[in-house]
């Protein structure tokens, strides 16, 4: 199994619309893929089912490592697309306690859904490198991190990448899939300079070709309850999410890990 987890350093940045519609890309290409909402505003659960705030789901798992994950897991009309809620305890108390704190929890849930046959595993986390998110990080094989293309949403990223170093000595066989951008508008010009300006700054391999335009079909596709790609409309965004897939998929073979192939086996 591949676990990737969508961590940002702010919101606001697009990581839950990246969530959902990579995962919805993994899941068309014949992948078994379970996206898990870990982050306590259960953004991930409100867009794609309305009954989300009445399941159970992760910070459940937290609370409570005895619940069986087949409780957890909740089916979508794409039958190798899964998910889990953040659940009714996704006011667990997390926030304060130190990296490491919930660890052992994560990676035994990570275990649970790796026995049950799932190829790929997505995990849109809450913003921040401290605490929970700390630990899904080190729980994971990689991190991708979503990035606004404005100007203000830029100078956070040498501080993102910063904690992300941190965590490799905890986790040294971390892969950083790279700085997704996202929101970007072609036709403006401090988002296409906050394109280049990132793209300066830092090492080629480290921000992702494939960027996520602005688009207002995003928030029509979450006002339905559907990923983008199954709008009528979202055939370009379709595209865009096959593209961001293709590019992630390619890194983990160049790094070395074990290559996701569409005979159901990762």
């Amino acid at each position: 199994m591949i676990s990737i987890a969508v961590s940002s350093q702010k919101g606001g940045v697009g990581k839950t619309t990246a969530s959902i519609n990579m995962a919805h890309a993994f899941a068309r290409a014949g992948l078994r893929t379970l996206l898990v909402d870990a982050d306590p505003q259960g953004s991930v659960g409100l867009s794609l089912t309305r009954q989300s705030r009445m399941l159970s789901g992760f910070y459940d798992y937290l609370a409570d490592p005895g619940i069986p994950l087949e409780r957890l897991l909740v089916p979508t009309r794409l039958e190798t697309f899964t998910l889990v809620a953040a659940g009714q305890a996704s006011d667990y108390e997390v926030g304060g306690a130190p990296t490491g704190a919930h660890l052992a929890r994560v990676r035994g849930f990570m275990r649970a859904v790796e026995a049950r046959g799932f190829d790929i595993v997505l995990i849109d986390t809450p913003a921040g490198l401290f605490g929970l998110t700390a630990d899904i990080i080190a729980s994971s094989d990689s991190v991708l991190i979503p990035q606004q293309a404005e100007p203000l949403g830029i100078r956070s990223v040498p501080k993102m990448l910063e904690g992300l170093n941190r965590l490799r000595v905890i986790h040294p066989r971390l892969l950083v899939l790279g700085v997704l951008m996202t929101m970007v508008q072609a036709d403006m010009t401090e988002s296409r300079e906050s394109v280049m300006a990132l793209r300066q700054l830092l090492p080629e391999d480290l921000v992702l070709r494939t960027m996520i335009p602005r688009d207002g079909l995003f928030v029509k596709a979450s006002a339905r309850g559907l990923p983008i790609g199954v709008l009528e409309e979202g055939a370009g965004a379709l595209a865009v999410f096959d593209a961001l897939r293709a590019e992630i998929e390619a890194k983990f073979e160049r790094a070395g890990h074990p290559s996701l192939r569409r005979d159901g086996s990762a």
